[in-house]
């Protein structure tokens, strides 16, 4: 899902600061998986705010979730997928486009 109101097409899902938060963080990991306890504690989120974030980022295949049982104790870990490192590399070139441009618009009107 994309807004290309002001000629610049941003992706929707990602552009929301949780979600943008959550990619970022995952991304930035040296753990293939992420658990769903250290996302919750490191951004500081409720569990009920981080299922939704993280159900919408996985409708849009940007994340897989994975539960297991570890012992007798659940276990939710999250990975990025392809489609999602994809996704995030192109947000990220965009919003840097917009900022090259807006340094180029503000450079023109001195």
């Amino acid at each position: 899902m994309t807004d290309n109101r002001h000629g610049y097409s941003v992706d929707k899902v990602i552009h929301e600061q949780v979600r943008l938060a959550i990619l970022t963080y995952i991304a930035s990991s040296e753990q293939k998986e992420v658990p769903f306890t250290e996302l919750k504690q490191s951004l500081e989120l409720t569990a009920g705010n981080l299922s939704v974030q993280l159900r919408n980022l996985e409708d849009a295949g940007y994340l897989t979730i994975s539960k297991t049982i570890e012992g007798r104790k659940p276990s939710t870990t999250v990975a990025m997928t392809l489609a999602g490192r994809d996704a995030l590399v192109s947000y990220i070139a965009k919003m840097e486009a917009i900022i090259r441009t807006l340094k180029t618009l503000e450079e023109n009107q001195k």
